[in-house]
């Protein structure tokens, strides 16, 4: 239909809201919006100091929040593209992140082998979550809250409990996991490695649901 131009590196991540808009993420730094009809460019944020790997967008498409190289994330206005926080706290690059608790918290994933828990409204760190052994690298969280999954380079997939911030479930594969997806009702994951399986995983331990 048609191809928005406008980033000068690698793109790295896409979402639509609102079915008339899209923001891009990218190695050039920045993130770009979009209009999906036309392709037009509305407006890119600046702010990050190195790639931005991945990003999130909440409250109905008002807000977003990006991760990136320089080990931070950064709230945006979407409405007007102004840049609202940055949170700090991870040593190395944030490589992903998801939105949880009607927009109020968010879970992150970094290359420092940890994930991180914050308050959006305020910026503040809440907690971080330590068990992996390698860079983490996607994080999901399940429609309740209460549980996040991760997956890392480490070759393991974990459960984790976000009200004590322990792992309560772990899944060792062959090679490094780059991605999952979960139906989170029926207690199914599927995750992909780096050596070209899918693994199909079901979770059966004893008071998880």
């Amino acid at each position: 239909m048609r191809t928005p131009r406008g980033h000068a590196h690698t793109v790295t991540a896409v979402a639509v809201y609102g079915w008339k808009w899209a923001i891009s993420t990218s190695y050039d730094k920045t993130l770009k919006e979009w209009y999906l009809e036309s392709g037009a460019e509305l407006r890119t944020l600046s702010g990050h100091s190195a790639f931005v790997n991945a990003m999130a967008v909440y409250q109905e498409g008002k807000r977003a929040i990006s991760a990136s190289r320089d080990n931070t994330h950064k709230v945006w206005d979407l409405e007007s593209g102004v840049e609202l926080h940055t949170l700090s706290g991870h040593v190395y690059g944030v490589t992903a992140v998801a939105v949880y608790g009607n927009g109020k918290r968010a879970i992150s994933a970094s290359s420092d082998n940890t994930l991180k828990v914050w308050d959006l409204e305020s910026g503040a760190e809440l907690r971080t979550l330590s068990g992996h052994a390698l860079t983490v690298n996607a994080v999901a969280v399940y429609e309740d809250g209460k549980r996040a999954i991760s997956a890392s380079w480490d070759h393991t997939l974990k459960l984790w409990d976000l009200e004590t911030g322990k792992a309560i479930a772990t899944f060792t594969a062959d090679g490094p996991i780059k991605a999952f997806d979960a139906n989170y009702d029926k207690g199914i994951i599927v995750a992909g490695d780096e050596l070209g399986r899918v693994h199909i995983l079901s979770l059966v331990e004893p008071g998880i649901q």
